[in-house]
């Protein structure tokens, strides 16, 4: 299982996030998950995550924050 998959679990264990696309829209997650989030890929993952790339499409499922986290690690 994949750190960031690990997070999203520890955050909300009743979800399945590989499965679930609309995370931001069925406010599954809200801005202070999205804080949280934010800061764990930070210290366990080791990208920062920029203010511009808080946008609700980069948050809405889990592949679109492994992509977001994907690109920003590349950006390194």
């Amino acid at each position: 299982m994949s750190v960031l998959l690990e997070i999203l679990q520890e955050m909300h264990n009743d979800v399945d996030f590989e499965t679930h696309v609309t995370l931001i829209d069925d406010n599954v997650i809200d801005s202070f998950d999205i804080i949280t989030l934010i800061a764990e890929i930070d210290d366990r993952i080791g990208v920062t995550i920029p203010a511009e790339e808080l946008i609700p499409e980069n948050f809405n499922s889990y592949a679109a924050i492994r992509a977001l986290v994907n690109r920003l690690e590349d950006e390194d």
